[in-house]
């Protein structure tokens, strides 16, 4: 395995992380994991912190999202040419 090969596969796990955390802790229909850390956080900072919570979940999905598929595709380049 080539030192690309690895650095690739450390940054595609660390992806793969951050967007399983993400994706769990923003608020969905029935308020998921993130209604029940983001309810408190609700009462205690107001309605505007929950939303900015969520906004922030949410660019944080898509960039690991991004980062994510475009480490899948470089991997695969990778190991088709080594």
């Amino acid at each position: 395995m080539s030192t690309m090969s690895i650095i690739f596969t450390i940054i595609f796990l660390l992806a793969s992380l951050v967007l399983i955390v993400s994706v769990l802790m923003q608020s969905g229909k029935s308020a998921g994991l993130s209604g029940s850390i983001g309810g408190g956080a609700e009462q205690l900072f107001g309605k505007q912190k929950a939303r900015s919570l969520d906004a922030m979940f949410e660019k944080m999905t898509t960039a690991a999202a991004v980062v994510f598929m475009l480490s899948a595709i470089i991997l695969m380049v990778l190991q088709k040419y080594n």
